[in-house]
């Protein structure tokens, strides 16, 4: 969906003069379309995750497609899973590792997800900083999957991803979906959890499964209040 500037007051809760100045300033990524502003959803995520700036609900709630169509977040980590101990030396290895770490049909191309995700590494990378990365594409990585997933992986050791604020990573999610709208809501709830103080503190303290799923499902609570 491409958003305009009033879409982008409201998922930042600022005015549209803001948004402006965060254009010419801030390098918030923008189109021009028929004169006029328009914004990727997907690009906004990024930016905000890079930049550490907040976002609201109303991010998840900017897309035309009907809400309860879309996946939860906390039915997405539990189909994805979470897996500590995660091994790797370095951001390639680790990709691997996390890869093959996902719960996929047998028949998913295992190969071609690590690449288009080291590819994507290459271009810039999704350490959102705080020890936090959520590997993923520009072009959602859609593959042929029953349900959306979201897989959460602590790993080993730390190791450097390139982040902006230069600190290792050792907490990545990372995102796979069916269809390409599944994707945008889930990268949109999940941006919106990791503004989240007492979701992030649960992550960061490598929590059991069980209090990760309870704060993924109070995260949906309060995207739908």
């Amino acid at each position: 969906m491409q958003l305009n500037v009033r879409d982008v007051a409201g998922i930042f809760n600022i005015s549209e003069k803001t948004v402006f100045r965060w254009i010419k300033h801030k390098n918030l990524p923008v189109y021009h379309v028929d004169e006029e502003y328009r914004f990727s959803r997907s690009e906004l995520l990024e930016w905000a995750s890079a930049t550490r700036t907040d976002v609201t609900s109303e991010i998840i709630n900017a897309s035309d497609e009907d809400p309860l169509l879309m996946p939860r977040l906390d039915e997405a980590l539990q189909a994805g899973g979470v897996n500590y101990g995660v091994s790797g030396t370095d951001m390639a290895s680790v990709l691997d590792s996390v890869v093959q770490a996902l719960n996929l049909p047998k028949e998913a191309d295992r190969s071609f997800l690590y690449q288009v995700l080291l590819t994507r590494e290459s271009l810039g990378s999704t350490g959102i900083g705080d020890g936090i990365a959520i590997p993923h594409v520009r072009n959602p990585i859609v593959l042929h999957i029953p349900r959306s997933m979201v897989s959460l992986c602590y790993l080993e050791q730390a190791v450097d991803f390139g982040a902006l604020d230069g600190r290792p990573v050792s907490i990545l999610f990372t995102l796979v979906s069916p269809t390409v709208r599944t994707h945008l809501s889930l990268l949109s709830k999940l941006s919106f959890a990791l503004s989240d103080v007492q979701f992030k503190t649960i992550i960061k303290q490598r929590a059991s499964r069980a209090e990760i799923f309870a704060e993924a499902r109070r995260i949906e609570g309060k995207v739908k209040d």
